[in-house]
C-alpha cells in the first residue's frame, strides 16, 4: 500500500509539470500496455489510476477514443468503465455500453434506470441483457429502445418483461411481430400475443414460422370459444342429444366405440355432446375444434384421448364438407397423426380444462380476462 501511494504520488507530480501533449501521450502509452498484457488485479487498479488521472485532463474526442478502446478490452479498469458509462455524452458512453463484458448488472440496472435514451439503446443492443435490466428497459424505453431489444437474441425477460411487453405491443405492430419472433417467449404469453394481435401480424408471424400454426389457431379457436359462450347451441336436437349422452356417461358407457358410432351415423351433436364430457371442455369448444378446418386441434384432442387413427378419422369425414375429404389430404392427416406424442397432447389438452373455470364465470357479454388494469 506504501509502494502504491508514493508510485500515485510520483504520478500526480508528473501529470501536474507535464504539458497537454505529454499527458495524452502517456494516457496512450499507458493505454497500450495495458490492452498488449495481461496483469494482476493489483496492476490493473494501478493502471486505473494512471488512466483515470490523465483521462480527466483531456478534451472530448480523446475521451471518445479512448472509451472505444476500452470497450473491448477484458482487463479493463473497472472504475474508468463505470464512468465512461455514466458519461452524458452517448459518445463517449455508448462503446462502453454497448459492448464492454466487464459492466457489472448493478451498473447496467443504475444506468438503464437514470440516463438518456440513447444510453438504454446501447444496453439494448448488448451481446447479452440480463432480464434485471430488461424489465427496466421495456417500461422505461421508447420505441426504438423497446424494438431493439426485443430483437436482440441474447437478452432474457422475465415473465412480467413479456407481459409488459405484450400490453406495448397492442399499438405497435412491429412490436408484436419481433415479439412473436422470440423462441424464448412462454408459451401462454404468446397466446395473450396472439389473442390481442390484428389479423396482419398474426399472418406474418405464420408465414416466418409455419411451426406456430397450431398455437395461432389454439389460441383463436380458445378465445372464440369464450367469446361466443352460451352454455351450448339452444336446437331441439342438441338438447336431446344432451339428455340422451349425458345418461350414457352417466352410466360409464361412454367410450370412444360409442362415439365412433355416433360420426358414422352423422350424429353432429352426439359427437360435440360426448366429446365435450369426455374432454371436460366447453360444447362451443368442442364444436370449433370440429369444424376447424386445419384440422390440428381435432388431431390433438383424439390422440390425447388415446383415440385410434380409425375414429379420428370418423370424425374428420363427419366435419368435412359434404363429408369428403381427398386422399392426399387424409394421408398428411394421418401421418400429422402419428407423429404426435400422447404427453404433448395430454399437456395442451389439460392447459384447456385447467381454463374451463375462467371460461364457465364469463357470460356472453362479458370481455376477455385482462393481463393488466388500467
Amino acid at each position: 500500500m506504501i509502494e502504491k501511494r508514493r508510485s500515485l504520488q510520483e504520478l500526480d507530480e508528473a501529470i501536474s509539470r507535464g504539458t497537454h501533449a505529454t499527458r495524452l501521450q502517456a494516457l496512450w502509452h499507458a493505454t497500450d500496455l495495458l490492452i498488449a498484457g495481461r496483469y494482476s488485479d493489483d496492476q490493473i487498479w494501478v493502471f486505473g489510476e494512471v488512466i483515470g488521472r490523465l483521462a480527466g485532463e483531456i478534451e472530448h474526442t480523446s475521451r471518445v477514443q479512448l472509451a472505444k478502446r476500452l470497450a473491448y478490452i477484458d482487463q479493463a479498469p473497472t472504475r474508468i468503465l463505470d464512468e465512461l458509462a455514466f458519461d452524458d455524452s452517448i459518445e463517449i458512453a455508448g462503446p462502453i455500453l454497448q459492448q464492454s463484458q466487464s459492466l457489472t448488472t448493478d451498473v447496467l440496472v443504475e444506468n438503464a434506470r437514470s440516463k438518456s435514451q440513447q444510453h438504454l439503446l446501447a444496453i439494448s443492443n448488448r451481446k447479452s441483457v440480463p432480464r434485471e435490466v430488461t424489465d427496466i428497459l421495456v417500461v422505461r424505453g421508447d420505441r426504438g429502445v423497446v424494438n431493439a431489444v426485443t430483437k436482440n437474441g441474447g437478452a432474457t425477460f422475465s415473465d412480467p418483461g413479456f407481459l409488459h411487453l405484450v400490453r406495448r405491443s397492442e399499438n405497435d405492430s412491429i412490436l408484436a411481430v419481433n415479439l412473436g419472433r422470440r423462441t424464448d417467449i412462454p408459451r401462454h404469453i404468446f397466446q395473450q400475443l396472439i389473442a390481442k394481435a390484428s389479423d396482419e401480424v398474426k399472418q406474418k408471424l405464420l408465414s416466418e414460422h409455419p411451426n406456430v400454426k397450431r398455437q395461432i389457431q389454439a389460441t383463436v379457436t380458445d378465445v372464440a370459444g369464450k367469446l361466443h359462450l352460451k352454455f351450448g347451441p339452444a336446437s331441439k336436437d342438441y338438447f336431446a342429444a344432451k339428455r340422451s349422452v349425458g345418461k350414457i356417461h352417466q352410466h360409464g358407457e361412454l367410450n370412444e366405440n360409442r362415439l365412433a358410432e355416433y360420426a358414422e351415423s352423422r350424429k353432429t351433436d352426439e359427437v360435440v355432446v360426448g366429446l365435450s364430457l369426455l374432454c371436460g371442455l366447453p360444447v362451443n369448444v368442442i364444436e370449433r375444434v370440429l369444424f376447424d378446418q386445419a384440422g390440428d386441434l381435432l388431431l390433438v384432442l383424439t390422440r390425447a384421448l388415446s383415440f385410434s387413427w380409425r375414429t379420428t378419422m370418423s370424425f374428420l369425414f363427419l366435419a368435412a364438407p359434404e363429408h369428403r375429404i381427398s386422399s392426399q389430404n387424409l394421408e398428411t392427416r394421418k401421418q400429422e397423426f402419428e407423429c404426435l406424442s400422447l404427453k404433448s397432447s395430454q399437456s395442451i389438452l389439460e392447459f384447456y380444462q385447467s381454463r374451463r373455470d375462467l371460461v364457465s364465470m364469463e357470460g356472453p357479454s362479458r370481455r376477455l380476462p385482462q393481463l393488466y388494469t388500467n
